[in-house]
């Protein structure tokens, strides 16, 4: 279980370094600012790599939660660089990343929360 605390901390870590790191960018802005999309995107894979960290037995209690979705992305970041779409990338920053810290932070160990 600590493997998985672990691993879910990285999670929302890397999620929410994504948003301070977009943070104020519209998408043409984004879409200019390399450094800003290359940050964005090692955090994509570091969620990606710790998703895949997680057991199977906490990803299955948690079916709400796109585990798959989470790790294929990943693997898009990191095999097939070369099809990146912008605007899946910011669509990922605008609504997928704070959906999905909602549905994370519950899940939080209690001493690491807020």
């Amino acid at each position: 279980m600590l493997r998985d605390e672990a691993a879910l901390l990285d999670i929302v870590r890397a999620g929410q370094l994504i948003l301070e790191f977009a943070q104020g960018l519209d998408y043409s802005q984004l879409e200019a600012d390399l450094r800003s999309q290359s940050a964005v995107l090692y955090q994509i894979t570091v969620m990606g790599e710790a998703t895949k960290r997680l057991s199977r037995e906490f990803r299955e209690q948690h079916p709400e939660v796109p585990w798959s979705d989470i790790a294929g992305i990943r693997d898009i970041v990191a095999h097939q660089y070369d099809r990146i779409d912008s605007d899946i990338i910011f669509q990922v920053i605008q609504r997928n990343v704070p959906e999905l810290l909602d549905l994370l932070m519950p899940l939080l160990p209690n001493d690491e929360e807020h």
